[in-house]
Parts: C-alpha cells; sequence; structure tokens
C-alpha cells in the first residue's frame, strides 16, 4: 500500500474500479461477451442408445478339474519312492513301492492251495464217474453214489474259492505296486522310504491334481440372480446364448471360460447362490486354491447409454451430471445408473439421445451457471485401451 495516498482517496479508487468492472459486466451479458472472458472448452459426450451387456465381477476359487489321493491299499513298509515330486505322471505310473514279500509269499500258498483242490476235484470227479455203472448194476447203494457226487461237487467248490484266493492274493501283491489312477501333477510325496503305512486307516501318500484346464467355483447374492431373472423375463434385458466368463489374474492376463451351471440351491449363511466356470489353464496360469477375479456376462440390455465415469457425481442423495443446455449453460440432471461397464458408467433413466453430458473441464468452470464452449471428449488411451 502507498502511504503517501489519503485513506480516504484510496477507498474512492477501489470504489470506482468496482463500479466501472460492474458496469462492464452489464454491458456484455456475461464473460466471452462484449470483450470480457472467453466462455471456458469443455469435453462433452453426445449421448446415444446401444446395447450393453452386463457384466459382473466376483470373487473367485480355482479348483483342479480332477483330484486323486494316492492311499495305501495294503500294510507294509514303503521301500521307494518311484517318481519326481513335482512332475507330470501318467495313468498307471509306478509311484511306490511298498514291501511285496508277505503278499508274494501269500500268493505262492494260494497258488498252492488251488492246486491241491484241483487234485482233489480230479479224484471226486474220477470216484463219482466210477460209481455210476456201479449204481445202475447195483453193485453199490444209491446212497453211496450220491455221497461221491457230493464229494466231487464239494471238491469243484473247493477250487473255486481257491482261485478267489489267488485273485486276491494277487491284488495284494499289486496293491503293493503303488500307481498313479489318473494322469496330472502330483505333489510332494507324504511318506518316506521306511514309511509303515496302512489300508485300515488309508494312509494318503500323494496328491495328484489335473490342471490343463480348471474349475472357477463363485458365489452371486440370490437376490442379484432373482432380479435378473424377472428382468429376463419381463423383456427388460436379453439372454446371452452362452454366458460368457473371464477370470483376471493378478498380473492383468485375462483368461476366457465358459460357465457350467449356476446352482439351484442357496446357501442359508450367507444368502449366495454357487456357480461353476471351467477354464483352459495352459501354462498353468492358474494354481489350485488361488483367489481370483472372475467378470461374468449372462444377460444385456437391448438399449442403454453409457458415459465416463469422471462425467458422473454420485453421492447419498443420487447421483447427477451435467448436461449442457440452452445458451450452452450446464445444467444437472439426476441419472439412474445400473452398474460399470468397464470404465464407463452404464445409465437407465434421466437422460434422452443426442443429449450433451459435460465429462471433462470441470476446473474451468468458475462461475457456476455461466456458458461453456461445448467440443468433444476423447477418452484418454489408456482408459480407452483398458476398457476392452
Amino acid at each position: 500500500m502507498n502511504a503517501g495516498l489519503p485513506l480516504a482517496t484510496l477507498l474512492t479508487a477501489i470504489a470506482g474500479a468496482a463500479l466501472l468492472a460492474a458496469c462492464g459486466q452489464k454491458e456484455g451479458g456475461a464473460p466471452g461477451a462484449g470483450g470480457g472472458m472467453p466462455a471456458p472448452a469443455v469435453g462433452v459426450v453426445t449421448t446415444a442408445l446401444q446395447p450393453v451387456a452386463l457384466q459382473t465381477e466376483l470373487p473367485g476359487r480355482v479348483e483342479a478339474l480332477r483330484t486323486a489321493q494316492v492311499r495305501a491299499r495294503v500294510n507294509g513298509v514303503v521301500l521307494k519312492r518311484l517318481f519326481t515330486e513335482g512332475s507330470e505322471v501318467q495313468a498307471g505310473q509306478a509311484l511306490f513301492q511298498i514291501d511285496p514279500a508277505p503278499y508274494e509269499a501269500a500268493l505262492d500258498s494260494a497258488v498252492a492251495s488251488q492246486a491241491k483242490a484241483e487234485a482233489n476235484l480230479a479224484q471226486a470227479a474220477a470216484q463219482a464217474e466210477r460209481n455210476k455203472p456201479l449204481v445202475d448194476a447195483k453193485a453199490i447203494s444209491q446212497q453211496e453214489y450220491q455221497i461221491s457226487v457230493a464229494a466231487a461237487k464239494q471238491a469243484q467248490a473247493d477250487v473255486a474259492a481257491a482261485k478267489a484266493a489267488v485273485a486276491n492274493a494277487k491284488l495284494s501283491v499289486d496293491y503293493a505296486h503303488v500307481t498313479a489312477p489318473i494322469s496330472g501333477r502330483i505333489g510332494r510325496a507324504l511318506v518316506t522310504e521306511g514309511a509303515l503305512v496302512s489300508a485300515a486307516e488309508a494312509t494318503q501318500l500323494a496328491l495328484i491334481q489335473q490342471t490343463s484346464s480348471v474349475y472357477v467355483n463363485f458365489t452371486r447374492s440370490a437376490n442379484e440372480v432373482q432380479a435378473m431373472r424377472e428382468a429376463l423375463a419381463h423383456g427388460r434385458l436379453q439372454a446371452v446364448k452362452q454366458a460368457g466368463v473371464s477370470v483376471l489374474t493378478d498380473d492383468g492376463r485375462e483368461l476366457a471360460g465358459k460357465l457350467l451351471f449356476t446352482d439351484l440351491s442357496v446357501d442359508p449363511s450367507s444368502g449366495q447362490v454357487t456357480l461353476r466356470a471351467e477354464v483352459p489353464n495352459a501354462g498353468e496360469a492358474l494354481l489350485p486354491g488361488q483367489y481370483v477375479r472372475v467378470r461374468i456376462e449372462q444377460a444385456s440390455l437391448p438399449a442403454a447409454i453409457l458415459l465416463p465415469q469422471q462425467a458422473v457425481t454420485r453421492g447419498s442423495s443420487g447421483d447427477t451430471v451435467l448436461v449442457v443446455g440452452a445458451d450452452n449453460k450446464p445444467v444437472p440432471r439426476p441419472v439412474k445408473i445400473a452398474q460399470a461397464a468397464g470404465n464407463q458408467w452404464v445409465v437407465l433413466d434421466g437422460l434422452k439421445p443426442g443429449e450433451q453430458v459435460i465429462a471433462d473441464g470441470f476446473q474451468k468452470m468458475f462461475v457456476p451457471g455461466a456458458p461453456v464452449k461445448p467440443v468433444a471428449f476423447a477418452a484418454p488411451a489408456a482408459s480407452a485401451a483398458s476398457s476392452h
């Protein structure tokens, strides 16, 4: 402040400047008129109706396509591990060797018992054959003949039992050679050489999982499922022929899959409905037990308006946008938002086709209600790419 001027003179000068500014505003009518400030340029989106696929993003968990627990089927000591931990194994491939000695001995004993039973059968059958003409000649009694026939049949039954014992003994010998029940990737060995395993306890030896394709299980609110079904029934939504499912990984990849089923029952503890998708898993991008994000498309809107998310102001009292109205003046407009579609909002109500909605340049509008200069809004390249 210049100390040489009297205070009264300084106040008079400030008041004169303010009066001149007011007169200029009155004559120009608005900033930018009559030599005032030009109307600020704002980016606008011209609304248009278009079909919109409704996508929902949900948390999911990965599950192996097939899982087999390799368990002991005989008692014994593990002699060898015959696979590399973490490798791919084929169905029927040898995995463990349990001590087969006691089962081989039991097999030899069963084979011997079968041979003995077959010898007894041969003798009994021959005796019955010799007694047949004798009973016809009444050289022996009918009772004696029936006893010989019964002895032959009993010997035949003993042979059948001996054969079953041999087959059972062979199974025990085979079970001592533990093989892979399915093809897939095997994890770490759960027992070591020298461990005593039990058939009664079904000791687990390893786990094999097929992960060339995987299941992804996820849940959705039963209320949302019911609301979508009602909207489909009344024509507000259109069903898609095949529900699209995408799994989003932490490193930004998107893996396409197909929806297998939607459960018919609701979990009473959570009010959720379980859905399952199958996803090809080349390169093992997904691991069993992993949590992922699932994007599912089950229906589409026949006609809706899309707006960049930055164009919509969301609040507890509702959602609003700024529409360029008469004389290029922005006017607030309440709208009804359905959900997000990529980096855009799906607008159900509040706008008509052909209207201009401000999406950029809000910081330039210093005076509320002042005219603006609408220019076409260009979405940033990164945002546009992320929407695909």
